[in-house]
Formats: C-alpha cells, sequence, structure tokens
C-alpha cells in the first residue's frame, strides 16, 4: 500500500504505527508536518515538510479565531498534498489527526484514498472539560458559542473519515453518536517492556543531592503546569502533605507555558502563581524540597516514574496523558483524580487511589496514607502495571491493533467498531462499566 500520515508535529500519536507500516517492504509511507528541521527519512518513513503561506486576520470575528488556523494549515497541507501528486504519489489510505486542520481538502487531490482519522477529543461547552472548574467559569454565552465553534474541524473531517481511531473509551463518546459507528478504540500503546520498576534506581538533582528508592519521593508529571492537569491543586496539598511527610521531596516535571487551558490573564505563568500562592505557608527548610525539573528528556522520566513512592495525576474530564500509563508501567502507586477518562484505568483502591479532583486535603491525606502504607503501595503497584501490560502494551496489544485497524480501512466499504460505546454506557476491554 501507499499509506500518507498527516500530523503537524509528525510522528507524535503516530510514533510506533508509522514505523511498523514502514517496515513492509511492499509499503510506501510518506509523512507530512509541519516542523521545519524534519530528517527527510524517520525509520523508513519518507517526510515531507511543507509550512504556511498566511498568517491569521487582525480583525476576524473572535468566535472564529481557531477556525482559520485550521484553514490555513488545511489550504498549506492541500498545496503540498498537489506536489505530491503532480510528483506521481498517490496514497491507497491517509491517515491524519485532524486537530489542526490538515486533513481538511485532502480528499480534494485524492478523492479515492481511504482516510483513517484520530479522533482525540469532540469540545462541549458543559459535561467535559468546559466549565468544570468553577475557579475558571466559562458561563458567558459568549464562550459557549466559541467553544460550539471550536467543532467546525471536527464537524467537516469526520464526514471525510472512513474510519476513526480514539485512544479511550470515553474520548470517543465524546463524538456526535452519527460518527461513533466509525471510531475503533485502540489506545497509542506503553512499552511495557521497557517502562519497568528498578528497585536500584537513582537519580542526581544536582549540588550533590541524589536520591534512591530509600527516600520518600512524590511526583507530578505534566506537558505544562497549569489547572488542566490540576496543578492548582497539587500545589494547594502540598503544605498539608510536606508539613507531615518531614523527609518527602516532590518532583514536579513541565514546562511553564499552557497546552490545552487559557493562559493566565495577568501573563504570569500558572506554575509561578500557585506557587506564589502556598509558598509562604512553608518555612524555607520545607520549600527546598520542593523540585521543579522543568521538561526533561524522556530518558531521565523513566527513571523519576521508577523512583517515585506517590505520582499523583490529576486532570480535567479531558484527553488522558501517556505519562498516567507510563506510571502505571513502571510499577508506582498512584493517587488521581476521580474524573474520565481515568476511570477506565484507575480503579478505585485496585490499580490506585482515586480522590475528588477539588478535595485539597483529601488528596494530601490520601498521598500521606499511602506513604505509610508500604504493603498498599506495593499491591497497588504491582496490580496498575499487570493492567497495563494486559490492556495499554505496545507491541503485543495496542500495535496489533492498529495496524488491524489499518487493513481493515484499507479494504472494508465502512469501518465499523466492535466495541460497543452507545451513549448509555461505556464498557472498556476490562468489562468495566463506566456511568
Amino acid at each position: 500500500m501507499k499509506i500518507l500520515f498527516v500530523h503537524q508535529n509528525f510522528p507524535a500519536q503516530f510514533t510506533h504505527l508509522a514505523p511498523a507500516l514502514a517496515a513492509d517492504a511492499s509499503n510506501e509511507v510518506l509523512a507530512l508536518t509541519l516542523q521545519k528541521n524534519a530528517p527527510a527519512l524517520w525509520n523508513g518513513v519518507k517526510i515531507v515538510s511543507y509550512q504556511v503561506a498566511r498568517g491569521t486576520s487582525k480583525e476576524i470575528h473572535p468566535w472564529l479565531a481557531d477556525s482559520e488556523p485550521k484553514v490555513i494549515r488545511g489550504e498549506a497541507a492541500m498545496r503540498a498534498a498537489l506536489q505530491l501528486r503532480e510528483a506521481g504519489f498517490s496514497p491507497d489510505i491517509i491517515i491524519a489527526h485532524p486537530g489542526w486542520g490538515e486533513s481538511l481538502f485532502l480528499k480534494e487531490v485524492w478523492p479515492n484514498a481511504r482516510m483513517g482519522v484520530y479522533g482525540e477529543f469532540f469540545y462541549h461547552p458543559s459535561g467535559a472539560d468546559v466549565g468544570f472548574d468553577p475557579e475558571f467559569p466559562t458561563d458567558s454565552i459568549d464562550q459557549v458559542c466559541k467553544v460550539r465553534l471550536k467543532n467546525i474541524n471536527n464537524l467537516l473531517n469526520m464526514p471525510l473519515a472512513d474510519a476513526a481511531i480514539s485512544p479511550t473509551h470515553w474520548q470517543a463518546s465524546t463524538f456526535p453518536s452519527s460518527f461513533r459507528e466509525r471510531i475503533s478504540v485502540i489506545h497509542d500503546g506503553i512499552n511495557t517492556d521497557l517502562i519497568v520498576p528498578d528497585p536500584g534506581v537513582s537519580m542526581s538533582l544536582g549540588n550533590g543531592l541524589v536520591l534512591t528508592r530509600d527516600d520518600e519521593v512524590i511526583t507530578f508529571v505534566n506537558r505544562n503546569l497549569e489547572p488542566y492537569r490540576g496543578y492548582h491543586i497539587f500545589m494547594r496539598a502540598l503544605p498539608q502533605i510536606l508539613a507531615e511527610r518531614p523527609n518527602a521531596r516532590v518532583l514536579l516535571v513541565g514546562g511553564d507555558d499552557v497546552s490545552y487551558g487559557a493562559k493566565s490573564a495577568t501573563g504570569q505563568s500558572w506554575k509561578d502563581i500557585f506557587f506564589n500562592e502556598v509558598k509562604h505557608l512553608m518555612p524555607e527548610t520545607t520549600l527546598k524540597r520542593i523540585h521543579f525539573l522543568g521538561i526533561i528528556s524522556y530518558q531521565h522520566f523513566i527513571p523519576l516514574l521508577q523512583l517515585s513512592r506517590v505520582h499523583v495525576y490529576l486532570t480535567y474530564p479531558f484527553v488522558l496523558s501517556w505519562s498516567l500509563l507510563e506510571a502505571m508501567s513502571a510499577g508506582c502507586a498512584i493517587v488521581a483524580s476521580d474524573t474520565q477518562p481515568l476511570r477506565e484505568a484507575i480503579h478505585h483502591d485496585e490499580t490506585g487511589r482515586l480522590v475528588n479532583f477539588f478535595d485539597v486535603a483529601g488528596l494530601a491525606k490520601e498521598v500521606c496514607d499511602l506513604l505509610d502504607q508500604p504493603d498498599a503501595r506495593q499491591r497497588l503497584g504491582a496490580s496498575a502495571r499487570r493492567f497495563a501490560r494486559e490492556f495499554y502494551d505496545l507491541q503485543r496489544v495496542c500495535l496489533p491493533a492498529q495496524l488491524e485497524w489499518v487493513q481493515r480501512l484499507a479494504t472494508e466499504t465502512k469501518v465499523n467498531n466492535a466495541v460497543d460505546i452507545s451513549e448509555q454506557s461505556l464498557v472498556n476491554t476490562a468489562g468495566i462499566e463506566l456511568k
């Protein structure tokens, strides 16, 4: 087959799928990306970079500010596709992440190509991430209308798609029922052979400080430290946690920007806003036990998880982070927010502990309780790892299912999902009913 991947930051979610398809000598695999310095060839995949030809309009209606960049990127991808067509490339299938608009016009170039899209999330003005946190209300009618219009891109892409893939059942359930029969729920996959517990792990934080499994380490990981991932809740729990645990050290991973939510009105980073909110509640000696590590390499990220005595993961009802499943694979004892889609992976007191997202005192208590319960930590960590290997393992579970999905995309008239993701209830592969 001739296969075209489309992602503005390729490989991203296609990190494993694209090379697996390229490994078959009978396939020709290309990828379109907006990355300027992408290599010409990556793991057998030919990379074609392109750039947008114009910027956004200054006077555009604010409700359409999210849509115009997607049209601009869609046009740029289409121009690149036309050049590929003129050079003789005609894909049998296109696999695209439509989130930034690149796939909008590709069927105009190759109308006979089969298209599969990554169904990451469908926006709602209530009942999901928007309006979830009362500290950041979105109750004006203008904001509601703006959120609804964010789905223009989804609504234009989904009818073009012959099939879609979503990483979790809850993310799939956010899409309108008319689209769901085309969505297969298959996670991107976690390399559970690489991410394993390591009782001998150590990590140097500089200044002569080396941490091992003998140290009481609490970990918190986000791409960026922001409210969407519960950073503000975690920071507010730290004074109580560190007061009760005089030997604990807290390692926070994440940048100072935002990945999903809005920036603060002041322009100050959320990291600084919420650290400044609580730092006066702790003495200087306690503050020295809080370590902001910023954005770290993957080779340092795995030891951090292996080092963790309790790992905290919080999120609005939104897309599930890979880091949560990687923490499970590492055998971490996890305290997580009782929000969707976490309930698919964290079953309370089985694969982790769940707490109300907004319950700062409850979060602190759960973390401190687990730090006092080595047998419970061992049990929860072992169970979390077993669950990750059974349902999210890359090589044995997810990648084979993705490859089968691609084969069905190429051959079937209409790709239906065999998993029931009806509106009444979701049943995941573990047989757990999600209300």
